[in-house]
């Protein structure tokens, strides 16, 4: 694990790159965590805005996951957010070796402007995303089924998204095998 706070601090570009960004506690270390099958991995929190800087997970030398920090509300001073947020877009913009952003979003809450907004950063810089809707476990049936279809209506509006969101819940592991194969196909 490596973590970072600085463009220039950034580990070599010499691994396929997978990032995860979303609104602060939508589960992106949660995510990572499941991926990997290792519970502690990543760092979870129920305190927005806990990861601060962009942390590096090597994958034995074929891939590198990235726990972005959230963006939205954080329990952090506000000079803080800034500088992460601006982090966020440089590494985003111009990391050649990237090959996915997923972004995630809870399924409880759904597509928000902030949401919105990474997508078309990531339409402009060219960056493929997949979608990921996370805490499924967690929503009724019909706020699910409302999440997704609106995400999936969002989604043919980003040139560089996935067509298809994917729908996950870290906790009970729903998901989390079609995620992987989808990432899978990113690898060296």
């Amino acid at each position: 694990m490596t973590a970072s706070a600085q463009v220039d601090a950034l580990p070599p570009a010499d691994l396929p790159e997978i990032a995860f960004a979303g609104r602060s506690n939508v589960g992106k270390s949660s995510l990572v965590n499941a991926l990997t099958g290792q519970k502690t991995l990543a760092r979870t929190s129920t305190t927005p805005g806990r990861t601060q800087e962009l942390i590096f997970f090597d994958l034995g030398g074929r891939l590198r996951l990235v726990d972005l920090p959230g963006y939205g509300f954080a329990r952090a001073p506000r000079h803080a957010v800034e500088a992460w947020t601006q982090l966020i877009e440089d590494y985003l913009r111009g990391r050649p070796n990237l090959r996915r952003t997923v972004v995630l979003v809870d399924a409880r809450v759904g597509m928000k402007d902030s949401d919105e907004a990474a997508m078309a950063l990531l339409d402009q810089a060219g960056v493929t995303t997949q979608t990921v809707i996370t805490k499924a476990d967690k929503a009724r049936a019909t706020k699910l089924e409302h999440t997704v279809a609106a995400v999936s209506a969002a989604l043919r509006t980003h040139p560089a998204a996935v067509p298809t969101c994917i729908t996950t819940s870290a906790k009970k592991g729903a998901g989390i095998p079609e995620l992987r194969a989808a990432l899978a196909t990113l690898v060296k």
